[in-house]
């Protein structure tokens, strides 16, 4: 696996485990019983803890890469040649 192909694999996986992520432990203003007045939308989230989510995600992420190298550097599952025989 290449450097290039390396960041484009960890970049995916980050992404799809924020969308993951994300919604874990979220009260919503109508959850909470907090008037949001005029215009506010009552499902969004009164405190989203944006920052701790994108430090989770991304060690998550590295985890979940570690153990995709692993198993794509020690042939552990056995990958289609997208190529043809050599």
């Amino acid at each position: 696996m290449g450097l290039f192909t390396g960041i484009a694999i960890y970049l995916t996986i980050w992404w799809t485990l924020l969308f993951a992520i994300l919604p874990l432990g979220v009260v919503s203003h109508a959850e909470a019983g907090i008037d949001k007045g005029d215009g506010g939308d009552p499902g969004a989230p009164v405190n989203p803890n944006l920052k701790r989510k994108f430090f989770t995600t991304t060690w998550i992420s590295a985890i979940v890469f570690a153990v995709l190298w692993v198993v794509v550097q020690y042939h552990l599952v056995p990958l289609p040649n997208v190529f043809g025989p050599k």
